[in-house]
């Protein structure tokens, strides 16, 4: 998980091996239930990740912090070989979380937009231009490929267990919870 992970070769995509990996990362991704997942978090150092983030997964999130976090639903996608070739200065902090520190969350800046060129399941090339939410699951799960946790780019001060952020924080917009825990706006 430490360690940048290897990209796939074209012809590695088609082999069965590889598509019942993605079968199998998909499966697993669900079953957690988690919006993405990165091989290396399965043990596998490639660089291949899958990511959804259905609509059942935000049904008790309030419409304010789901416009706050500019959060929709996105259709399942498999990413190889996936890197950011642009990206906003503006960044947005959020909670996150990860099914590799299972139980556990911390406020993360990232940048509002982002531009990720990669391959396709079936190795065709690709771009997504994506904003929010979605900007963010494809930088949390690139920084995998990278040997990167979302512990290496938290505030040390937000760490906290996904229960005292479900008691406590989670509909609290996040200008609040940084004041409430004492981070200084200028972080």
């Amino acid at each position: 998980m430490r360690q940048r992970a290897r990209p796939l070769l074209q012809e590695e995509i088609a082999l069965a091996e590889t598509q019942q990996l993605i079968v199998w990362m998909h499966e697993t991704m669900r079953d957690a239930p988690g919006v993405g997942l990165a091989a290396p978090q399965v043990g596998l150092p490639l660089q291949l990740a899958v990511i959804e983030d259905r609509p059942e997964y935000s049904k008790d999130i309030t419409s304010d912090r789901l416009a706050e976090r500019e959060r929709q639903a996105v259709p399942f996608q498999v990413l190889i070989n996936p890197r950011i070739v642009e990206h906003s200065e503006e960044q947005v902090e959020f909670f996150e979380g990860c099914l590799s520190l299972g139980g556990f969350s911390a406020l993360v800046k990232r940048s509002r937009l982002v531009a990720v060129e990669y391959w396709d399941e079936r190795g065709q090339a690709r771009r997504i231009e994506a904003q929010g939410w979605y900007a963010r699951i494809l930088q949390h799960e690139i920084d995998h490929l990278n040997g990167k946790l979302y512990i290496d780019k938290m505030e040390p001060r937000s760490f906290m267990s996904i229960d005292n952020l479900s008691r406590h924080w989670k509909d609290v917009p996040i200008r609040s919870v940084r004041q409430a825990l004492g981070i200084d706006e200028t972080e």
